[in-house]
């Protein structure tokens, strides 16, 4: 028996509901955190990921309130990131209910920022976002970037990855800006990447549009898959996601 592969709906937040666009442009609303939350955990998702996208942006915490509302009323692992600058920040999320947290803009300002929040609470409770997006002038082929993909950070996805982890980032988000709500695809060429380069878990983001593009990441390298606007808007369901992948021997739980 291997690890089951993980099935992750992503709620993207701001001011207080959540929205899904292109390539983070033109957000549409998607409802409620909370009830959507709800719906996933009760549909089968391993876990439920919650990201206040304009917390970055605008240079404000994660909103404590719809994080505790929605710990209190879903019953799978909550990873919640948007805004965290501090341990004091990790701190915060993790008494509202999350039982991890995202980490991205802040970690690139200050790397050891991952160390400290490891030391406090252990390597587990931190996902790394990587935002990453192709670029010509970088070693890999692929560069970082912030705010909500609109900023480049000028540093090699893959090599952030790998010192991330050994810093102490517990897993990485890998997500595709170029794929990202194109439902066109998981970027395979970047999952293989950081896969070959890393030893923690490693999460796909950015694309999905069919069950197999979930097949498709997996066989890539990938331990979770993760998307937003195709469980929102009811293209997918979870199930169908899951048995798409256990058709194909991926290991899931169904």
């Amino acid at each position: 028996m291997g690890v089951a592969i993980r099935v992750i709906p992503c709620l993207d937040v701001s001011h207080g509901r959540v929205v899904k666009g292109v390539n983070f442009e033109n957000l549409k609303d998607a409802g409620d955190p909370v009830e959507l939350a709800s719906r996933y955990s009760q549909m089968g998702a391993d876990e439920v990921t919650f990201l206040d996208v304009s917390a970055s942006v605008e240079e404000r915490g994660t909103m404590i309130d719809v994080v505790k509302k929605t710990a209190a009323d879903v019953f799978v692992p909550l990873t919640v990131g948007g805004g965290v600058r501090s341990v004091e920040d990790v701190r915060a999320l993790l008494e509202a209910g999350a039982d991890k947290v995202g980490i991205n803009t802040a970690a690139l300002a200050r790397p050891e920022l991952l160390t400290e929040v490891a030391s406090q609470f252990g390597n587990q409770v931190i996902t790394l976002s990587v935002d990453a997006r192709r670029a010509a002038g970088m070693p890999s082929g692929f560069e970082v970037t912030t705010h909500g993909g609109t900023r480049s950070a000028g540093v090699d996805a893959v090599e952030w990855a790998m010192r991330t982890a050994e810093l102490g980032a517990g897993e990485i988000l890998l997500n595709s800006m170029d794929a990202d709500g194109t439902t066109d695809g998981f970027d395979l060429e970047l999952i293989e990447k950081v896969r070959a380069a890393v030893a923690v878990p490693l999460i796909a983001s950015g694309g999905a549009g069919t069950a197999q593009h979930f097949v498709e990441a997996a066989q890539a390298g990938a331990d979770a898959v993760l998307a937003a606007s195709v469980f929102h808007f009811g293209a997918l369901t979870v199930r169908e996601v899951k048995e798409a992948l256990d058709a194909a021997g991926i290991e899931v739980r169904l």
